[in-house]
């Protein structure tokens, strides 16, 4: 598909963002992905925004990956989307029959005609040849558009817990006793916050979201009426020419305040057992993954456990590489790791059946992942967490957490870091004008 690319470069791009991105709210159709400077090896642009379906694909998991990769090897160009966590049931034999408030679609791309990519202070306009003409004057309407937003009146939101304190104990009891039975070695398990007959101005709440946490793969969707708010400082794999990275995150801490302090509790993180070896299971699932589609002997972990420090947030992280074949198609590599390790356990199939038992909430696009593919296969995806999700057709607005379960979690604790990563979006929901 032909695309016409004119590039500008504009002296104030942190302007320039913001008002885009209030310029794009006029459309059904918006992804929005900012890595917000975030200096990170693997980057391909500072910012990208897709607009306006010219075609797309939208369906349930059966078969979603063999419709994806006939949609993606047709199209020959930028796709745009997501695949939701229940997308597993097309891999495996499982089934998701948890309540879902919802409502997403389990998997979601479309061809945008309208895109651009934002690097350093130049941005790059990529049309449709049949909307080429209209760059000029876009380019002229988003110097326009500061704070277009429609306010629209703030409901108070209860937030409520599906799984309240005990019961989350209780449950996370019952995984214990899956690893000392030998069924699993982790799992990730997970619960809802969520709001009922509560209204939000979705793009404002993105923005609070994502100045408190500053994350590199922050998502602002945008499908009619359902929106995707996420602050996600994590990457799920991304395909650069014949090299295929992943770089799961297992292990948080918070920050504090004072310098030495907050010093401290990272080197404290880097050096915990417990969450090492979190993350090294984690290492391990993502080796063997990668090695389904890997040339032999090219799977290797770039970086073990390394700590890196988010505004609200430490996390480790490793990164785990290899290399395909030239004809070794993009979507084989996703669907051969989907769902991500960090977001089910290990081993991966015993660990997503026991977890969808203890769970109350159908996960869907929590957990899941958005992202693109280039012309040429090329491809980026995130982990969707620390995420909010909102539907406003019926009023619900919901934010999952989790956390990993080993031989040495402690009920209590989990339950406290879970705490811990749902503050930012509780803050945001809570705290917005």
């Amino acid at each position: 598909m032909q695309r016409t690319t004119k590039s500008f470069s504009v002296d104030n791009i942190k302007d320039f963002k913001q008002n885009l991105l209030s310029w794009s709210q006029q459309f059904e159709t918006v992804i929005w992905l900012d890595s917000n400077n975030y200096k990170q090896q693997y980057s391909s642009f500072d910012c990208a925004l897709a607009v306006e379906e010219f075609t797309s694909i939208k369906t349930d998991y059966f078969n979603a990956f063999e419709k994806l990769k006939e949609y993606q090897t047709l199209t020959k160009d930028y796709i745009f989307g997501y695949i939701s966590y229940d997308v597993k049931n097309d891999i495996e034999q499982l089934s998701s029959k948890n309540f879902d408030g919802l409502g997403f679609a389990d998997l979601y791309f479309f061809q945008p005609q309208k895109l651009f990519f934002i690097k350093g202070n130049s941005v790059e306009f990529r049309y449709l040849k049949m909307v080429d003409d209209e760059i000029e004057s876009d380019f002229e309407e988003i110097h326009k558009s500061r704070n277009l937003t429609i306010q629209e009146s703030k409901s108070d939101i209860k937030i409520k817990l599906r799984i309240h304190k005990d019961k989350y104990k209780q449950k996370v009891n019952k995984v214990l006793e899956h690893i000392k039975r030998g069924d699993i070695y982790e799992a990730n398990f997970c619960q809802e916050f969520y709001a009922e007959n509560s209204t939000i101005n979705p793009l404002e709440v993105y923005q609070h979201l994502n100045k408190i946490s500053e994350p590199p793969f922050a998502v602002f969707l945008k499908m009619e009426h359902q929106y995707l708010l996420s602050a996600s400082p994590e990457r799920y794999l991304k395909k650069e020419g014949n090299k295929i990275i992943s770089q799961p995150i297992k292990g948080t801490a918070k920050r504090l305040r004072s310098k030495i302090d907050d010093d401290n509790i990272a080197s404290n993180l880097a050096r915990d057992i417990k969450e090492r070896s979190e993350n090294v299971m984690i290492v391990d699932l993502v080796r063997n993954d990668l090695s389904k589609t890997a040339k032999k002997g090219s799977v290797k972990v770039e970086e073990l456990c390394k700590v890196y420090s988010f505004k609200q947030v430490h996390q480790m992280i490793s990164t785990v590489v290899s290399e395909i074949d030239e004809n070794t198609h993009p979507i084989d590599v996703l669907q051969s790791t989907f769902p991500m390790g960090s977001m089910t356990g290990a081993p991966k199939v015993s660990a997503m059946k026991i977890i969808e038992n203890l769970e109350e909430t159908k996960r869907g696009l929590y957990s899941g992942t958005v992202g693109y593919f280039a012309p040429g296969g090329d491809f980026d995806f995130n982990v969707v967490i620390r995420s909010i999700l909102y539907n406003e057709e019926k009023k619900y607005i919901s934010y999952s957490v989790g956390g990993a379960i080993t031989a040495k979690s402690s009920p209590e604790k989990e339950y406290e870091e879970c705490l811990l990563k749902a503050k930012a979006m509780r803050f945001v929901l809570l705290n917005y004008e």
